[in-house]
């Protein structure tokens, strides 16, 4: 499967990133987009040579530790038990999915750029791993790498159009529309009749990110989603365990008497989540941002390199802020960037309870997001 024939260079993002969910949720109104465009006003952000300089030992390790037959990334592949991460290594279709994503966000395309070989060989392990019903999924991999290797995808086929790309994407975005359970949401495989927001911002990301480049996404599965990211917002706190402007993990035990949890992580899933899906304003996304911006919600960097949610935390959240823009994202950046880079091994890993490939490759893609090079990340 060959992934690296002529492709085009990769465009600036004005041009590749399409109205938001455009034919889905439908365009905004000139006067809605002249006050959005006000609202989201945000300051140019400039990788530093330090920034830099950490981004590309980065992804010379990545680089360097690729399967080089299979173009998979090894890392523990398993699910969270009791607040620690039970996993068994193998070929993560999932963090192959981020790695390839790091290497996007430095302007490397199928066979183009610097890092051109590693992007084609991730694409090629990855259309390997689509099943005949379009599930992504390798030695027991869910939902979660499902839908990064989706979005993967789809970023992919946006920057360097193939025939045969497109037609895993579709077949994966199908999936994950037929994943969608009653209640708006998606849980850890296809056919599940509960839901989690952590889930369900990986989804719905990857359905954008697939309608972004012309594959149908029915309106009615974005709607639905919509929905269920909105009930599992806390509007009021009626208990101890609650703070308002938090996301509930789950929306079903809001009712009555079984509260549910929230954290950094699963509120700035909620946010992201509902600006994918093309919500750009509402008491949710202000009081989500609130919650996150408040230093005593935000993850201790001592927990960097042993948890297994301050990366995937931090992906969301820093998108969410990106997307609000001022008066956070000038603030915001900054201070998440150092601390990331005070983490950075002598061989240019990061590491935490997944392993050092999923935590160096969502640390590159963070870094990079003022760079922009990536569809999903423009507004």
């Amino acid at each position: 499967m060959n992934t690296s024939g002529a492709s085009p260079s990769p465009r600036p993002l004005a041009l590749t990133a399409c109205a938001l969910l455009l034919g889905v949720c439908g365009a905004p109104s000139a006067q809605a987009q002249g006050r959005d465009e006000r609202q989201v006003r945000r300051k140019a952000i400039e990788l530093d040579a330090r920034t830099q300089g950490s981004i590309k030992r980065a992804l010379d390790y990545l680089s360097r530790h690729q399967d080089a037959k299979s173009g998979a990334y090894v890392d523990g592949i398993g699910r969270k038990v009791n607040h620690q991460y039970m996993h068994e290594d193998g070929k993560h279709v999932g963090v192959t999915a981020l790695a390839g994503m790091a290497f996007l966000s430095y302007g490397s395309t199928p066979g183009r750029g610097p890092y051109g070989q590693n992007v084609s060989r991730c694409v090629d392990f990855v259309r390997s791993c689509v099943n005949p019903q379009g599930f992504i999924t390798n030695e027991g991999s869910r939902m979660y790498s499902h839908a990064f290797a989706t979005l993967f995808l789809a970023e992919v086929y946006g920057m360097a159009p193939a025939e045969g790309v497109r037609e895993s994407l579709r077949k994966a975005a199908q999936q994950i529309v037929n994943s969608q359970n009653e209640q708006g949401g998606w849980r850890y495989l296809p056919g599940a009749k509960d839901s989690d927001i952590s889930i369900t911002v990986c989804q719905v990301q990857a359905l954008r990110a697939a309608n972004n480049v012309g594959i149908h996404v029915p309106k009615g599965a974005i709607q639905h989603a919509i929905d269920y990211v909105k009930r599992s917002y806390i509007a009021k706190a009626t208990n101890f365990r609650q703070q308002p402007g938090g996301f509930w993990y789950q929306v079903y035990e809001n009712y009555p008497l079984r509260p549910s949890r929230t954290s950094f992580a699963l509120t700035a899933a909620g946010v992201t989540a509902l600006y994918g899906a093309g919500e750009y304003q509402g008491p949710e996304i202000q009081g989500g941002l609130r919650y996150l911006f408040d230093p005593t919600n935000r993850p201790p960097r001592s927990g960097m390199d042993n948890s297994f949610d301050f990366y995937y935390g931090h992906y969301y959240a820093m998108q969410a802020f990106f997307q609000a823009g001022e008066p956070y994202w000038s603030q915001w950046y900054p201070s998440v960037r150092d601390e990331i880079l005070s983490k950075q091994n002598a061989d240019g890993s990061w590491e935490d309870a997944v392993g050092p490939k999923y935590a160096t490759a969502m640390a590159c893609v963070i870094l990079q997001i003022p760079s922009r090079y990536l569809p999903i990340f423009e507004r």
